[in-house]
């Protein structure tokens, strides 16, 4: 066995092409799969994998360089977290057990050999804002489902311009709708934006800035820019016109006098080897 690496001290040359997390993830979901474990990709990655025709796009966007994927981002549900631990043992990783104590009730991090890192969060995603996922998970494969995809990304309260073309790529290859089969399901959007006024606020000023700047893209065609633009359209006129909760009313009234969202630990700083297999 080689010795390990950190991430950090791999070399460009040597890292693994996109190829290689694509073919690890499709191989970890299915794996799990038969052992009965609940567990989807999310993240950029994921959107590759579910947008995968519009090959030619992520190219012209410049968004298939050798290091664009730096990890493997799953979502799980907590009744398997145990179960995980030897599961990815099998697959030839180790847990940063710094991090197991931390943070192990709602995340894990694992490092490995063939693809550096790989992260697996429990239940929901916290971040600026909250995602939850329960019931959800079954509702596609080998992804979280198109509205989480969307709304990871919408979460952050500062969207940086590779969130904003992962984001305009998901939108040209997928339809708005009522469901989850193969579109960007809105009443799943819904059901956390129109209770939670703080994450609607964050999600539909980045909708409306990316609708205005989709300009500043040139590699888009006119079809692309009219499509992601009426998809844009589309979404902040359901966001914003729809009734919202009580809750949303409520919290609407204090508006930005007090942080709508939450700070986001700086918890990838901790850099340290696994002390063990995760056993």
């Amino acid at each position: 066995m080689n010795q390990f690496r950190l991430p950090s001290e791999i070399p460009d040359e040597e890292w693994p092409p996109p190829s290689a997390f694509i073919d690890e993830a499709h191989a970890c979901v299915a794996a799990a799969k038969e052992q009965g474990i609940n567990l989807r990709v999310m993240g950029g990655l994921a959107i590759y994998m579910h947008s995968i025709e519009y090959q030619t796009l992520w190219e012209k966007l410049g968004r298939l360089g050798k290091k664009v994927f730096t990890d493997i981002d799953y979502v799980s549900y907590g009744k398997h977290r145990v179960k995980l631990l030897d599961f990815f043992k099998g697959r030839g990783f180790f847990i940063n057990q710094k991090m197991l104590y931390l943070y192990g009730k709602t995340r894990q991090i694992y490092y490995g050999e063939k693809i550096p890192m790989a992260e697996i969060f429990f239940d929901r995603l916290e971040m600026n804002h909250m995602i939850y996922y329960k019931n959800r998970l079954e509702s596609d494969y080998p992804t979280v489902p198109l509205s989480e995809l969307l709304l990871q990304k919408l979460q952050m309260v500062r969207m940086n311009e590779k969130d904003d073309k992962d984001t305009i790529i998901l939108l040209r290859a997928h339809d708005i709708g009522d469901d989850d089969n193969d579109k960007i399901n809105k009443k799943q959007l819904g059901r956390h934006l129109l209770t939670d006024w703080g994450f609607h606020f964050t999600a539909v000023e980045n909708l409306k800035r990316i609708k205005d700047t989709l300009g500043r893209f040139t590699v888009l065609s006119q079809e692309d820019v009219t499509i992601v633009g009426d998809r844009l359209s589309e979404l902040i006129d359901y966001l914003e016109n729809s009734d919202k909760s009580l809750k949303w009313k409520a919290r609407s009234l204090i508006g930005n006098r007090i942080k709508r969202y939450n700070e986001v630990d700086e918890w990838d700083t901790i850099d340290s080897p696994p002390e063990e297999p995760a056993v």
